[in-house]
C-alpha cells in the first residue's frame, strides 16, 4: 500500500534546468571578469578567487547533466527514482572545491617563497570587486530557487557560489590593506586563507552528501512528519481508522521522499475498511508534512494493547476504556516495536 504526494512528469522540472543554466552563463561571465582581473594584478589572492570561479563554471556544467538525470521518472530499474543523483553533483562539487583549495594553497605558498608581488591593484581589484557582486547575487538566486524546487544540487550550487562572494569581500579588505600599506607578503597570506576556507566548505559539502547518499537519518524530515502524525492521530479513528505508529522512517531520493511507516487499527474491523483509512491516512500525512513522495504502510491490529488511547466508540473489544490520545514524538514515531 502507498500513497503518493506527485506523479511524473514532474512540473518544477524546467524550473530547475533554467536555473542550472543561469548558474553556468552567468558563472562563465564572471570566471572571465575576475581571469581579467588576475592577469591585470598578478595577485596570488585574486588567482585564488579566480580558481574558485573555475570550481563554478565546473559544477555547474555537471549540475546540468545531474539535474536531467534525476528528473527522470522511477522505471524498473531506478524503482526510487533516480533523484540521488543531485548528491552525487553535491558531492562531486565539494570534490572539487577541495581540489582548488589544494591548488590555492601550493600556489600561495609559492608565492610567499618567490616574493611576488602584486600590482595594478586599483583597477583590477574594481573589476574584481564587480564580479563578487554578481556572484552575491547568483548565489541568493541558486540557494532560493534551489530551497523552492527541493534541488539538493541547485542548493549546493548556491552555496558555493555565495562563499565564492564572501571570500571576494575578504580579500578586498586584505588587498586594500596591501596597497595602503605596501606590505606584499600579505597577498599570499589571503590566498593561503582562502584555501584553508574552501577546503572547511568542501568538506563539509561532501560529508553532507554522504550522509544522504548513505541515508542517514534526515531529522528535519522526521521532525515534520512527527508534527503532522500528532495532529493527524488526534483526529481520532472515525476520521481515517488509524489508532497510532511506529516504525517511521524516511529516505530522500533528490526532491522525492520515501516514507516507511507502520499504522495499528482495530483489528475487529475488516481488512478492506482498515485498508481505505490507511490509504486516507498515508495520502493526508504527506499533504499535511507538505513533501513530495509517497506513503509505504503495514498495518498491525491493536491486540487490544491500545485501549487507553483508541477512541473507537463502535469498538466491540474494548478491554479498558480510553482515556487519551498521547502526544507524538521522534522517539515514539520511529520505535520499532513499540513497548506499549
Amino acid at each position: 500500500m502507498d500513497a503518493r504526494g506527485a506523479a511524473p512528469p514532474d512540473p518544477a522540472q524546467a524550473g530547475r534546468v533554467s536555473a542550472i543554466l543561469v548558474s553556468l552563463v552567468a558563472g562563465t561571465g564572471i570566471l572571465l571578469l575576475k581571469l581579467y582581473a588576475w592577469r591585470l594584478t598578478g595577485s596570488a589572492a585574486l588567482q585564488s578567487d579566480a580558481l574558485e570561479s573555475v570550481v563554478n563554471v565546473l559544477a555547474a556544467v555537471f549540475g546540468f547533466g545531474a539535474i536531467l538525470f534525476a528528473g527522470q521518472p522511477a522505471d524498473r530499474d531506478h524503482p526510487y527514482g533516480h533523484g540521488k543523483m543531485e548528491f552525487f553533483a553535491a558531492a562531486f562539487e565539494g570534490g572539487l572545491i577541495s581540489l582548488a583549495s589544494v591548488l590555492i594553497v601550493v600556489s600561495a605558498a609559492r608565492a610567499l617563497l618567490l616574493g611576488s608581488r602584486p600590482h595594478d591593484l586599483g583597477f583590477g581589484l574594481a573589476v574584481n570587486v564587480g564580479a563578487g557582486a554578481l556572484n552575491g547575487l547568483l548565489g541568493w538566486y541558486l540557494i532560493s530557487r534551489g530551497r523552492a524546487l527541493a534541488s539538493k544540487a541547485l542548493e549546493a550550487d548556491g552555496r558555493h557560489v555565495f562563499s565564492d562572494f564572501v571570500t571576494t569581500g575578504g580579500i578586498l579588505v586584505g588587498l586594500l590593506v596591501v596597497a595602503a600599506t605596501g606590505l606584499w607578503w600579505l597577498d599570499p597570506v589571503i590566498a593561503l586563507l582562502v584555501g584553508a576556507w574552501l577546503g572547511r566548505t568542501g568538506f563539509r559539502l561532501v560529508r553532507e552528501s554522504a550522509a544522504a547518499l548513505l541515508d542517514e537519518e534526515d531529522s528535519e524530515t522526521i521532525g515534520r512528519l512527527v508534527t503532522s502524525l500528532d495532529v493527524l492521530l488526534r483526529r481520532g479513528v472515525a476520521d481515517h481508522g488509524v489508532i497510532t505508529v511506529h516504525g517511521l522512517r524516511a529516505m530522500r531520493s533528490g526532491r522525492v521522499t520515501h516514507v516507511d511507516i507502520h499504522m495499528v487499527v482495530p483489528e475487529y474491523r475488516p481488512v478492506s475498511e482498515a485498508h481505505d483509512g490507511a490509504e486516507r491516512f498515508e495520502k493526508a500525512l504527506i499533504a499535511a508534512a507538505e513533501l513530495e513522495g509517497e506513503v509505504h504502510a503495514h498495518l498491525d491490529p491493536c491486540r487490544k494493547k491500545y485501549c487507553a488511547r483508541c477512541t473507537d466508540e463502535r469498538c466491540p473489544i474494548r478491554v479498558e476504556p480510553y482515556k487519551a490520545i498521547p502526544p507524538v514524538t521522534a522517539d515514539m514515531a520511529t520505535e520499532v516495536e513499540p513497548t506499549t
